[in-house]
């Protein structure tokens, strides 16, 4: 999503402009989250990665709104997208060009989705594969793009082409904060992860970046994120991996129940770290210490998501235990998680446990009434269908007041869980999105 104020741009930056507003990146338009990280992550350069960004004036003046990653050759990919019907127009060329199982570039840009443009942006997604194309020497294939920002406006391509070859002149492999920066719309904070994994005793990196606030629901990845890795892994393992992780990251988030048009998240591996002996199958032992740290990366993103959420000022984690199956449970665990009334109580500092046995029953999950019990932090509020009698409404009032709040819920049925991460819902919130587009 997109800032809900700045002054829109008239004219494309000068390429002299870009270069010299890589560096100092764009700010977010609101006040930085309460639940924002002490410190931004320190990602490491990564073999095989060179990233730049720069000022195309896509949207609006002097913000960081173009992202370039430039990848080594034989650079793998692996892919996630939404799973919107109404999917913007660089998620249709992402899609297709996953086939080639290679990629050298990935161009980003911000401020504008390119969604619900037809033929237009369509059109604007191939010139920038092309322009990009050019500069590296490869196929328009194999570079990757992604847009986020406003819904149904035509894309300014020509600015976008126009600032690629002074960011590509200048990419480095220490860049990750411009980078992070540049794709922020609504954000507030740039959102990075890095992790070290072994495989066969060789040490390989992982580094991420995401963006995220609004437009937030587990349909896939629900906004957009980036994940490289020096590792030498195949795209049909790397695609395995990807979705696997998925699940229990991007796919367990929600902020206010919206599935974007825009959804991408990217995995690329260069190969071009330590060397170890090749991987063939995803459930090779031999990678299990990359698999756990990847899913650990992609949760802590996520997470960063929902610290994000617009309006934010409190990080909510719901576990849901004793479902008909694990599916059930994270059904239950989102009714409850996207419940604006839910959401509102937190908001307010209120363990109302009625409107979680309300968000439990209107999921239409089997769930046992008479057996169901109702924790917050700990702390049972709720059990055997009937508010606890030790209930503390002091005690909760304290808990209540923490910024980050833990809801178990146990629906009495079988043995299978899930759980999700989702933040309160405050007037903030109203206040973005009712001036988004002015």
């Amino acid at each position: 999503m997109a800032p809900s104020a700045g002054k829109a741009s008239k004219a494309p930056a000068s390429p002299k402009a870009t270069a010299e507003a890589a560096p100092k990146a764009a700010k977010s338009a609101h006040p930085v989250s309460p639940l924002a990280p002490k410190a931004l992550a320190k990602l490491p350069p990564i073999s095989g990665v060179r990233l730049g960004a720069g000022s195309a004036g896509i949207r609006y003046e002097g913000r960081t709104d173009v992202l370039v990653a430039v990848l080594a050759p034989g650079t793998a990919v692996a892919g996630v997208f939404t799973t919107s019907k109404t999917s913007s127009a660089p998620v249709d060329w992402c899609r297709s060009a996953l086939a080639q199982k290679s990629a050298r570039m990935l161009i980003v840009n911000s401020g504008n989705a390119n969604a619900f443009t037809g033929r237009v942006g369509t059109e604007a997604v191939r010139a920038t594969a092309d322009s990009a194309a050019e500069l590296a020497g490869c196929k328009p294939q194999e570079v990757f793009i992604a847009s986020t920002g406003v819904i149904g406006e035509p894309l300014p391509v020509k600015r976008l082409t126009a600032v690629l070859p002074e960011i590509y002149e200048n990419t480095g492999a220490t860049a990750w904060e411009q980078a992070a920066r540049a794709i922020m719309t609504t954000d507030t904070f740039p959102k990075m992860a890095t992790a070290t994994a072994q495989i066969d005793g060789e040490q390989v990196r992982i580094n991420g970046i995401a963006k995220g606030s609004g437009m937030i629901a587990p349909d896939m990845a629900t906004m957009l994120s980036f994940i490289f890795t020096d590792a030498a892994i195949p795209p049909d393992v790397l695609q395995a991996l990807l979705v696997q992780a998925t699940e229990t990251s991007f796919n367990a988030i929600t902020v206010d129940s919206d599935t974007s048009t825009s959804d991408t998240l990217l995995l690329f591996a260069t190969g071009k770290g330590a060397k170890h002996n090749p991987v063939v199958r995803a459930n090779d032992k031999r990678i299990d210490d990359f698999r756990i740290k990847l899913t650990a990366l992609m949760q802590d993103l996520a997470v960063q998501v929902v610290r994000d959420g617009e309006g934010a000022t409190k990080l909510v984690r719901i576990n849901v235990s004793g479902a008909e199956s694990t599916a059930a449970a994270r059904k239950i665990a989102l009714s409850i998680a996207n419940s604006p009334l839910v959401k509102t109580a937190i908001a307010g500092h209120d363990a109302n446990w009625g409107r979680i046995v309300m968000a439990v029953g209107k999921s239409g999950e089997a769930a046992n009434r008479d057996k169901l019990s109702i924790k917050f932090g700990g702390h049972r509020v709720a059990t055997m269908g009937m508010r606890d009698p030790n209930y503390s409404e002091a005690l909760m009032a304290r808990y209540m007041a923490r910024p980050e709040i833990e809801i178990d819920v146990d629906v009495g049925i079988s043995k299978f869980n899930s759980g999700v991460w989702t933040c309160d819902l405050t007037h903030g919130y109203i206040d973005i999105n009712g001036s988004y587009r002015s």
